[in-house]
């Protein structure tokens, strides 16, 4: 028997194909249910045209049999089969693919054919030492066996089957220090594989499976009777064949959905939406997404794995797509189908093409709409999500250097001081005074300590609302997006509010034109610690605060500090603010008419350090601090 020669650049590519293509060995099961598939549907498919062909669909079927004594696993269908001629030129030349030469002969969208690339059938090399291949084409008197133990080539012979079709025999390796081949033998993990890739293949993927059952009880058996079990086996089918997401919607229950959820993602709660999106057209696919109830463990980590399940016709060929989604999304769990992606020859990874694109961007104007309602709708639920997931829509806004700050900041939610409670910014917008110019908001770790501010009682007085920013994120997300609806955010703070009456600013120019000797003894005893000393009128029954001038403020300053190696010099332009209503104020007046240039030290530095505590920030010297508190009430 002749041993035929696959062509030069063949065996180069089977064994780059076998090596390296394919990075995980068990998706060989996969290509090779989904080529039996492909085999059904080209038989059911000509069946339609032709009336001589009495093929039910139903009738259609592929079966797995694995046998441990012989070290073979069998996968066999009762589709079109195979002629000689289909033999040597599929099977003989790699990377030729029989479904895509079906598909072009007949032009129809009814025919949805898996295959694309005819290297599928070769990863079965990556676990069989030989493989024998058996098929009898439809309308054919005759079968062939093809047969081949790799890149040395093949042998092509005539043989006897009874039933048109194919049968793949695979021989498997022996077991090795590194690699477990017998566990393709095992019935366990071949049903798990069926179910973990091919659970939507249209047609029952079975195989027989050894059970156990108790024996019926004997008539006469004694009291002590204890029950005796039996092996047997029996013919299960592997695969639920319809997926979820192409039932009709009226069909499906929230428990189904709720179900389905929790056993494909590994959840235990329910999810807090499902959002279902079917197209045709330029981007044709279908998908059903999820919003989790809970945070995953991992989710804000490096392990954490963000993407979509990809499948092809209801064949899974990525268990996590990154590409169908944004980072901000990342916490959408679900499914894509799509029929016509752009696929690599190993299945495993896509092209980055314009369909993928296309259903990515598609999918991201549908989850934002679907949050939206959410928002809108269903209040209880969407303050959930946020208080979930609400971090990583900021870091979306404030990523990539704001380009998505449009289509998510009406998504956003802050407490508000006002109203004690969540607020959208629309919400804010809606509910502001007649003359307000702005949209306030104080940032630091604490919302009760950030409502009893100076500058917090003073926008509070105005009757204006202040948004509570307690996120790290919180301030980066609101200077990138530097207004809303025309409205521009301002930290209460940073820089100058605004909010003085005519009469609070000329007695500020009085104040500032009185004490300014004094403030210049104040500045040289903060040694450079601020850039300024200011008086401020509106500070109300505060003796003193501190605001911050320039792009970083000291929240900002707060945060990076904590950042595991934060740039030297990534420090606030710190103002100190005094009242010149308060007796401290007076106080330190006295000191300098007095000449106690000592006191007038001393003060400085109490000043500012119960600016800084106010603030929330660090004391340089607490000790120091404390020691000086001391002295003064002695």
């Amino acid at each position: 028997m002749a041993i035929r020669q696959f062509k030069a650049e063949s065996k180069k590519l089977m064994d780059l194909m076998i090596n390296s293509i394919y990075t995980n060995r068990e998706i060989f099961l996969r290509e090779l249910i989904s080529n039996a598939s492909d085999a059904c549907d080209k038989l059911y498919f000509k069946s339609l045209t032709d009336a001589s062909l009495a093929v039910k669909k139903e009738d259609l079927a592929i079966h797995i049999a694995p046998d441990k004594e012989s070290r073979t696993l069998v996968v066999s269908d009762n589709g079109i089969g195979m002629t000689k001629e289909e033999l040597e030129k599929n099977l003989g030349t790699i990377a030729k693919s029989g479904s895509m030469d079906f598909k072009a002969e007949n032009q129809s969208e009814n025919i949805d054919i898996i295959g694309q690339f005819g290297v599928g059938f070769y990863s079965a090399f990556m676990v069989a030492e030989k493989v024998t291949v058996i098929s009898k084409a439809q309308g054919s008197e005759e079968a062939w066996q093809w047969e081949s133990k790799g890149v040395e080539g093949y042998t092509l012979t005539a043989t006897e089957k009874e039933t048109t079709g194919t049968e793949i025999i695979m021989v498997l390796k022996a077991d090795t220090e590194n690699e477990n081949y017998s566990e393709y033998l095992d019935d366990y993990t071949l049903a798990n594989l069926v179910k973990k890739y091919s659970d939507y293949i249209r047609y029952p993927i079975t195989m027989y499976r050894e059970k156990s059952r108790q024996k019926p009880k004997p008539e006469d058996a004694p009291e002590d009777y204890k029950p005796e079990y039996e092996s047997y086996t029996e013919l299960e089918t592997l695969n639920s064949m319809v997926p979820l997401w192409k039932r009709d919607k009226k069909d499906i229950t929230p428990e189904d959905y709720n179900e389905f959820y929790k056993a494909k993602f590994n959840d235990y709660t329910d999810p807090l939406r499902v959002i279902t999106s079917k197209t045709e057209g330029t981007a044709t696919y279908t998908a059903m997404l999820f919003v989790p109830g809970r945070t995953p463990y991992d989710f804000y980590t490096k392990e954490y794995e963000k993407g979509l399940a990809l499948y092809a016709s209801g064949v899974m060929i990525m268990e996590k797509c990154a590409d169908l989604l944004p980072d901000y999304f990342s916490f959408i769990k679900g499914v894509v189908d799509s029929e016509d992606l752009s696929l690599n020859i190993s299945r495993e990874t896509l092209q980055k093409d314009s369909q993928l694109k296309l259903i990515r961007n598609s999918l991201e104007k549908k989850i934002k709409n679907e949050l939206h309602a959410m928002q809108a709708n269903e209040r209880e639920k969407y303050e959930s999500f946020w208080k979930e997931f609400g971090r990583q829509i900021k870091f979306g806004i404030y990523g990539d250097y704001g380009m998505h700050k449009d289509l998510l900041a009406d998504l956003l939610m802050f407490y508000s001081a006002k109203e004690k409670k969540l607020v959208t910014l629309d919400e804010y917008l809606e509910k502001m005074p007649e003359g307000q110019k702005a949209i306030y908001f104080a940032a630091g770790d604490d919302a009760e300590r950030l409502a009893k501010l100076p500058n917090a009682q003073l926008v509070l007085s105005k009757e204006y609302d202040l948004l509570l920013c307690t996120e790290d994120v919180d301030e980066f997300c609101l200077q990138i997006l530097q207004n809303y609806k025309e409205k521009e955010f301002k930290n209460i703070n940073s820089g100058d509010l605004g909010l003085e009456t005519e009469e609070e600013k000329k007695a500020a120019e009085t104040a500032t034109e009185e004490n300014k000797d004094l403030f210049e003894q104040l500045q040289k005893a903060l040694n450079g610690q601020v850039k300024l000393i200011k008086v401020n009128p509106t500070l109300k029954d505060h003796p003193v605060s501190l605001s911050s001038e320039g792009g970083l403020s000291m929240e900002m300053e707060k945060v990076l500090r904590k950042m595991p190696n934060n740039a030297e010099g990534m420090e606030s332009t710190k103002v100190l603010e005094l009242n010149p209503n308060h007796p401290v104020f007076e106080a330190l007046k006295a000191a300098k008419a007095a000449g106690d240039d000592d006191k007038i030290a001393k003060y400085a530095q109490l000043l500012y350090n119960q600016a800084l505590l106010i603030e929330g920030l660090p004391i340089a010297d607490p000790v120091a601090y404390a020691q000086m508190v001391c002295t003064l009430m002695q």
